[in-house]
């Protein structure tokens, strides 16, 4: 793989920058695929957590097509789904799932949050007991435009959360990236509540990948990696963890302050 424009540690984690996408998502899905393999070869099985949306899409592809993983033996958990959404509805992480990865690469097992299950808090209690089942070897992460993980919002995250999985409400920046992607048409149609895997669950994986690319992006990266480590940006998380390489292009590393040369070097790829 093609070595990173930049590469820094910010306390705990690992930061690598690359100038495109593309050869950011191949880099992070090179990484993903080694701690599946040494997973597979040490235990017999693997088990990862993998984050939905429009910008994890390369690096499903990438996944993908990475050789010599043995799906067969690895357990796919993903982080979150609206309360009250159909598995059949477009904007569903459910149908994401099964489209873009779980379709693809077919798991041995994948375990599917129900949003619209008929009791939400035993819902949570189930797949709660699930990922506390066995170790987790890998959680992909991505970064919300509010520095969001998973449905973790600002105002709802909880670092020392005791719980793994909880239903909770979305604030309207998160709400108005759902209407950006594509995925409602207008405010109003995007659910209110969701099911999430809380902040400390997902860093309970051994290993976390983060993959944040896109200009959009820029303010939650900035915000994580030069603020205080607070629920105020709860990606900022990620520094704390001793196994954490977060991914970057170079318009999500456009407003650090000392932007990395992997700025200039993405304009050179610009239309």
């Amino acid at each position: 793989m093609p070595d990173p424009v930049e590469r820094f540690t910010v306390d705990e984690a690992t930061v690598l920058v690359y100038p495109t996408t593309a050869v950011m998502s191949q880099a992070a899905a090179s990484r993903a695929a080694a701690i599946l393999r040494d997973a597979i070869a040490s235990r017999g099985s693997a088990r990862l957590i993998v984050g939905t949306g429009s910008s994890q899409h390369a690096f499903f592809r990438a996944l993908a097509e990475r050789p010599n993983i043995d799906w067969d033996h690895i357990e796919l958990f993903h982080m979150d789904e609206y309360a009250g959404m159909p598995v059949r509805h477009p904007a569903s992480f459910r149908r994401w799932l099964d489209i873009h990865l779980a379709g693809v690469v077919r798991p041995r097992t994948v375990h599917y949050l129900a949003g619209d299950a008929a009791d939400v808090t035993a819902e949570c209690r189930r797949y709660a007991s699930l990922l506390r089942s066995a170790p987790i070897d890998l959680s992909c992460i991505g970064f919300g435009e509010n520095g969001h993980l998973a449905f973790n919002d600002p105002h709802v995250a909880d670092f020392a959360d005791p719980e793994a999985v909880k239903l909770v409400d979305l604030d309207e920046r998160c709400r108005l990236q759902q209407v950006g992607e594509g995925h409602f048409a207008v405010l109003d149609a995007v659910p209110r509540t969701a099911l999430t895997i809380t902040c400390p669950a997902l860093m309970s994986a051994e290993h976390v990948i983060g993959c944040v690319p896109e200009r959009r992006k820029a303010e939650a990266v900035r915000d994580a990696l030069e603020g205080p480590i607070s629920p105020a940006c709860p990606a900022s998380l990620v520094r704390t963890h001793p196994k954490a390489v977060l991914y970057l292009d170079g318009d999500s590393a456009a407003l650090l302050s000392r932007p990395p040369r992997a700025v200039a070097e993405a304009a050179r790829f610009r239309p």
